[in-house]
């Protein structure tokens, strides 16, 4: 089983990328579980239809501690299992605690074990914030394979030069490794040619560049993926192509951070900040 989290800026399409990505693994046939790292409990609306679902910390809070895995868990687009960790009361607590205490349930209720055939397991994680609780995947082998979705958009830039900075600190004690960058493309100026050379700064690769296509907003309205909302329009085919490469994706590296001078000049070599 891959043990894959998503990464990036709060807002660039993380979510919305990886349920979408996440449908087009599972065409392929992929059984997958998909966890949602982010207090907002919507890392897996897409791939439930909409439906509401009580997250990990709700059912604690509302059960004790005498929970199965069916109460926590739903099952999604293509038989996909989906787990939302929540968080807590607004202005209450840690919500990085409910990652933290979501993987360790899983675990214990063998949500990861043989019989469940897991393909692959994905986290949704909340931002750009790679400290306490929200660094819970690339600790302690919980995720091995970090993507890094981003745009040539100076902050989402920077988060994904922070993100990896996570990674690196996590490298050798947790073994997680970074497997490329994704675009989400906004439709700012050298766009393609900004993230390539970000990822070559890295000592990375950007496995995919998604355009910018209204379709994708039309499923969110109708609250599903693209891939089954339209299947066979192009922006489909897109994530049908990013699935494919992930599924093939052989290069892992630990990242090279770069100060935000260097990313400075990135940025105004390719006229995004002139």
């Amino acid at each position: 089983m891959r043990k894959v989290a998503i990464y990036g800026k709060g807002g660039i399409g993380k979510s919305t990328t990886t349920q979408n990505l996440v449908a087009g693994l599972t065409e392929m046939g992929k059984k997958i579980m998909v966890v949602g790292c982010d207090p907002k409990a919507d890392s897996t609306r897409l791939l439930l239809g909409g439906l509401a679902q009580n997250t990990v910390l709700d059912t604690l809070r509302e059960e004790g501690e005498d929970v199965e895995l069916d109460d926590i868990l739903k099952e999604g687009f293509h038989g996909t299992m989906c787990v939302e960790s929540g968080g807590p009361e607004p202005g209450v607590g840690c919500a990085g605690r409910g990652i933290i205490t979501s993987i360790n349930m899983l675990e214990q209720l063998g949500a990861y074990s043989d019989d469940k055939k897991l393909d692959y397991a994905f986290y949704d994680v909340l931002g750009d914030v790679v400290c306490g609780g929200f660094a819970m995947p690339m600790r302690e082998g919980k995720a091995q394979e970090i993507y890094i979705v981003v745009s040539g958009e100076m902050m989402a830039m920077y988060a994904a030069n922070n993100i990896c900075k996570g990674i690196m600190k996590f490298a050798e004690s947790g073994g997680v490794r970074l497997g490329g960058l994704i675009c989400n493309s906004r439709n700012v100026d050298n766009e393609v040619d900004l993230i390539e050379a970000l990822a070559n700064k890295l000592g990375t690769q950007m496995i995919h560049f998604n355009p910018r296509d209204n379709m994708v907003q039309r499923a969110e309205l109708d609250r599903k993926t693209v891939i089954e909302y339209n299947p066979t329009h192009l922006q489909a085919d897109e994530y049908r192509k990013l699935a494919k490469k992930i599924d093939e994706n052989k290069m892992f590296v630990i990242p090279t951070p770069i100060d935000i001078s260097e990313l400075e000049k990135l940025l105004v070599k390719y006229g995004i900040a002139n």
